[in-house]
């Protein structure tokens, strides 16, 4: 075999570094940045390990294998993006812990009206906010069972909620989920949900899948929560459904459009919480050493002909 070209835009220390290239001691590998790597560095690579940009991958005629630093790939499996003999693996599996973790504060924080409160603080108002809800009362509906949907339901079933999963295809329901369904059942669940949370990615199928009706079914002051993708969602629906008081409140770290712009309602309203997509990046330190694990063997499976982990089926 001629020698490959390995293009490396995930951060690395340098004993990452040495880690890395054992898996493959005869190609020649290139350092550098998703933000400045050159056309003419993914030109000439037969591997590229992190999510180069969509816009450059196209100038590749040679590209092998993609390995994404992240557990999406909806950009790159668009046509035109990816060659038909390029393989596509992503780093599924690395994430669980830091968007759950996450996404669960936020419900919690909902839950004891805490926003409110920062609010109360930053206006300088000694006020009593009412009300709140417990996880120990909760019906949790999780749509996404993959790696984050399985940490969230740990932790919401740790917490004394009841944890219903919903994923595309039947499965053995794990012990720390009461019921396992399949989204042809998404109706007949969302009358049950006093959180419905959604880890789903952005596909045809769920593009707009989180609209009026929809939000319609869920119950009187239920919450809703989405650490998926933004376009799963029709912000305007949501942002009816938060003013009218039909849902008690949305934690968000994604958002359609997303950066969410200057002036757009969303941000104005009190029971809507908004992070800047920002869960699932190398903020918690496991998650980027995870990152580089799954990517150091599979370039190791890789040059040993092995087959790969986390495969994107088109």
């Amino acid at each position: 075999m001629e020698q490959q070209n390995v293009l490396v835009v995930i951060p690395m220390s340098k004993t990452q570094r040495e880690k890395l290239e054992t898996g493959m001691p005869e190609a020649a590998f290139t350092y550098g940045e998703i933000e400045t790597v050159t056309e003419e560095q993914v030109r000439q690579a037969d591997v590229i390990l992190g999510n180069v940009p969509p816009s450059k991958i196209r100038e590749s005629g040679k590209l092998k294998w993609l390995h994404l630093n992240s557990a999406g790939c909806d950009p790159y499996v668009k046509p035109g993006v990816l060659n038909s003999h390029t393989v596509l693996t992503t780093s599924s599996g690395a994430y669980g812990k830091a968007v759950s973790e996450h996404m669960f504060a936020m419900l919690l924080a909902m839950q004891k009206k805490l926003h409110l409160y920062r609010d109360d603080q930053s206006a300088e108002a000694w006020k009593d906010e009412g009300e709140v809800s417990s996880m120990t009362d909760f019906t949790v509906v999780i749509f996404g069972a993959g790696d984050i949907g399985r940490h969230f339901a740990k932790l919401a079933h740790a917490f004394g909620a009841y944890v219903i999963g919903v994923k595309r295809t039947p499965g053995q329901c794990p012990e720390y989920m009461d019921e396992l369904h399949t989204m042809e059942e998404m109706e007949k669940l969302l009358p049950r949900a006093d959180a419905a949370v959604s880890f789903l990615p952005s596909t045809e199928e769920t593009k707009g899948l989180f609209d009026r009706s929809v939000f319609g079914k869920m119950k009187q002051g239920s919450f809703f929560v989405n650490g998926g993708r933004g376009d799963t969602v029709c912000t305007e629906d949501l942002c009816d459904m938060l003013q009218n008081g039909h849902l008690a409140g949305a934690a968000l770290d994604v958002t359609d459009p997303e950066p969410l712009p200057k002036g757009h309602r969303l941000w104005s309203l009190k029971n809507a919480w908004i992070t800047p997509h920002i869960s699932g990046y190398y903020h918690l330190p496991e998650t980027l050493r995870n990152v580089v694990s799954i990517a150091t063997e599979n370039l190791r499976r890789y040059g040993a002909g092995e087959k790969l982990c986390n495969v994107v089926k088109f």
